[in-house]
Order: structure tokens, then sequence, then C-alpha cells
């Protein structure tokens, strides 16, 4: 079995082209990579693609070609060929994939109502089958500041506290990926500069790789290790293209 040691995710000449009600819309990424223990922003105006981009990352869309499409969780597990796992319609190693690999902060937290704050935290590590950590949930709930909210319900926590909930939630069975879609969208800016900040400090604690989608270029200028944004061209009238970019800000490489 070969380890790899390369990046945790890495995509070379990636397409995915969509049509819908005639328009259609390409985007094309050249070259996109994150590794552990880094913070990758990937920023631009609705409808460039950023979502898509997310989707291809978070395996639940396939892209329309891909010279390039590897994942490696890390921890002695061999880096996995995703070309071949889509070509192969192979959905149980994928699913294997998302459930034991990735962790997922939603937009608006997407805390599940009808759970305990706790139950919400605890279930991405039920489904994969793991015991709960309580030691862990604790020192991480201490961390982001949620640690007397565990027995509440979602609906009385602030928009804040839920956003870092869903970060615990994210965190909480130990993932090697953490996909962020829009996580500061619904708080101010200093709530938004507080999530960055813990998402990148638990990012290097945990060695894991963060990938955050957001439009504020400014928050993530300097919370960031890599920035990524798209160049967006009119083709025609029916079709777009964009193109993803390394984005090159103050203090990152």
């Amino acid at each position: 079995m070969t380890v790899s040691t390369g990046p945790m995710v890495r995509l070379e000449g990636v397409g995915k082209r969509r049509a819908q009600g005639g328009s259609v819309f390409e985007l094309r990424v050249p070259s996109f990579s994150v590794g552990a223990g880094q913070v990758v922003a990937v920023v631009g105006a609705s409808g460039c693609g950023k979502s898509t981009l997310l989707d291809i990352v978070a395996l639940v869309m396939a892209p329309t070609t891909a010279q390039v499409f590897e994942m490696n969780p890390g921890g002695g597990a061999r880096a996995r060929d995703i070309r071949q796992l889509w070509a192969a319609a192979d959905e149980e190693s994928l699913a294997a994939l998302r459930r034991d690999y990735l962790g997922y902060v939603l937009q608006t937290g997407g805390l599940l109502p009808f759970l305990s704050v706790r139950d919400n935290i605890t279930l991405p590590g039920r489904i994969k089958g793991m015991a709960d950590d309580e030691a862990r949930i604790a020192r991480l709930a201490a961390r982001l500041g949620v640690a007397g909210c565990l027995e509440r319900m979602p609906d009385s926590l602030s928009i804040g506290q839920r956003q870092r909930v869903a970060i615990l939630r994210a965190l909480a069975h130990k993932p090697r990926l953490v996909l962020a879609d829009e996580p500061t969208a619904a708080v101010d800016k200093a709530r938004a500069r507080a999530i960055m900040d813990d998402m990148h400090a638990l990012a290097r604690d945990e060695a894991v790789a963060v990938v955050v989608v957001t439009h504020d270029v400014e928050l993530v200028a300097q919370r960031a290790d890599l920035t990524y944004t798209f160049d967006v061209e009119q083709i025609t009238e029916q079709e777009t293209r964009s193109v993803c970019r390394k984005l090159v800000c103050v203090g990152q490489p």
C-alpha cells in the first residue's frame, strides 16, 4: 500500500460544465490544493463557481473532466484517485470518504432542531461508528466558548453560538478535511473575525485541512494561508466561463 505525503486534496485540470434552461456555465480549475493544518479561502461574487468548486471537493458533484483529482486522508491511509471512483460510479467508496474524513460547516449552521446541541455534535461520529469522546467535545466546546450550551436546543442559541457549535460538530469526529460554506455570512464583522480566527487556530492544532468559501476578501486576507478566486468571462449570450486562480494577498505565499 502506497502512502502519499502530498496535499490532502489536489486538483489539476479539473472542469465542470453545467447546462440549465438554455444557459451554460463552465468552471475550470487549472490547479487547486489544500494541505493538513492549512486554511484555504475561496472568494468571489455570487455565480462565479464557489459552490460548484466546494461541491466537487466535497465529493457530491462529479467533475466533467479531471487530469488529477486526489485525496490523501493521511494517518496511514492510502491516497485515493477520485477520478477512478467517479468513473466507476463507486458511490460506496465516495460515501465512506465523506463519512470518515470530511466535516461540514453550513452557512446557517445546519443544526437539527429536534436534537440537543450535544446530540447534534455527536451525530457525525455515531454515523461513523465512533464512541462519543466526551473529553474531546468538552475541550473543543470550552475553546469555542459554547461549553454552557451543550444541553440546550439549537433554537435557544444566538447566531454566533450556532456557528461555533457547527464548527465543533464538524471537528468532533476527527475529520481530515473541513469544508465551510459562507460560515460567517449571518454574523457581524467582529464575530466573523473571531470565527475565522478559531478555524485557523483549530486547523493548526488539529492538523486539519480547511476550505472556507466566502465573498469577503478582507475577512480572509490575513486569516487564510492561500486564497483562490475566479475570473469570469461571458463567452456568448448563453455561455459563461469561470476560471479559478490563486489570489495574491499580503502575507500569503
